[in-house]
């Protein structure tokens, strides 16, 4: 029996799982195959060195990198610095939807 998940696509937000950056969250940058995933935040994981990562060890979020993805689909030349701030925007909207839902609860 063949468990096969669907790759998210190139500027999708994923969160490791596993591994020693367990926590940690990636943009989607590349794919490898049917199962593996090239992920890369700017930083630690920059663009010229981007971490493989199986799909089974990914979080997708509903978080998506729209202006990476438009500018890596039209030229392929994306700055980390782009990346990096997706992430933090993401990160934002993420800390913002906690702050609601703890004070919709008191």
């Amino acid at each position: 029996m063949s468990h096969r998940l669907a790759l998210p696509e190139i500027g999708r937000i994923v969160e490791a799982l596993q591994g020693r950056d367990r926590g940690l969250v990636f943009v989607v940058v590349g794919r490898d195959g049917d199962r593996f995933l090239w992920l890369a935040d700017g930083h630690r994981r920059p663009l010229e060195k981007p971490k493989r990562k199986n799909t089974l060890h990914v979080r997708m979020t509903s978080g998506f990198a729209q202006q990476f993805a438009a500018l890596w689909e039209q030229s392929g030349k994306v700055s980390n610095a782009l990346l990096r701030h997706a992430i933090h925007q993401y990160m934002l909207a993420q800390g913002e939807a906690q702050e609601a839902s703890e004070e919709g609860g008191r």
